[in-house]
């Protein structure tokens, strides 16, 4: 048991997908995972743990923005060791040739602050996915027949952005899309020496302005789900 995170020893397995949402976990709990037990509900963010085609796994929600998946991430790293994390959440695109519904996988995720960033001071530290989970992650996206794009992402600090100027260059640059909490997840995973990936859905593109309809969220974000779950275990 943590200060943030309230299950026993032997509680959490040590593979982990990590939506934003508290309440998508337990969907995705209830959804995907047999025998699929509470593990977690301090503060509201909730945990649970069960089966996957016979493999344990954990489905604990992280929280909104990089300061929040730090504190479940380092937890779940340091104190019940966890192995593999796979961020499982919404993006939004930022090229045309990127639709709403797609699947982004980030190889690489840039930011303008982590709450690492007072570690690595004038470093520019570059943080990356592990490339078996990527590579596994593409695999299953192509086998299901989605369009799945492989890139760069921005893990944004804000969610209301005021910077079209910046986001000017990074769709001039050829970054796929934004999210708030990769970037942090990769630079732990790293510091750790453990497995991470952000699988995401497209739910609204910055160019077009389409978003997805809410009556369609959760078949997209089912596919998102067992793409990590198959990238695992694979």
């Amino acid at each position: 048991m943590t200060i943030h995170i309230g299950a026993e020893p032997g509680q959490i397995a040590e593979t982990v997908l990590m939506p934003g949402d508290p309440y998508r976990a337990r969907w995705a709990a209830e959804t995907f995972l047999e025998g699929a037990q509470l593990v977690n509900e301090v503060r509201g963010m909730l945990g649970f743990t069960g089966t996957w085609r016979g493999h344990r796994v954990t489905i604990q929600g992280s929280g909104m923005g990089m300061p929040s998946l730090s504190i479940y991430a380092n937890e779940l790293i340091r104190d019940y060791g966890a192995k593999t994390l796979i961020r499982i959440g919404s993006c939004g695109a930022m090229q045309k040739a990127v639709g709403v519904r797609d699947i982004v996988l980030a190889m690489t995720s840039s930011t303008i602050s982590t709450p690492s960033r007072g570690i690595f001071r004038e470093l520019n530290f570059a943080p990356a996915a592990d490339f078996g989970l990527l590579s596994a992650a593409h695999g299953a996206a192509r086998a299901r027949g989605l369009p799945v794009h492989v890139g760069g992402i921005y893990s944004s600090d804000v969610f209301y952005d005021e910077r079209p100027d910046l986001n000017e260059q990074m769709t001039r640059h050829g970054v796929l899309a934004v999210e708030m909490e990769a970037a942090e997840l990769y630079i732990l995973a790293a510091r750790y020496g453990v497995r991470a990936l952000a699988v995401l859905t497209v739910s609204d593109h910055l160019l077009t302005h389409e978003s997805l309809p809410s009556s369609e969220r959760e078949k997209s974000f089912g596919d998102m789900v067992e793409i990590a779950l198959e990238a695992a275990f694979s």
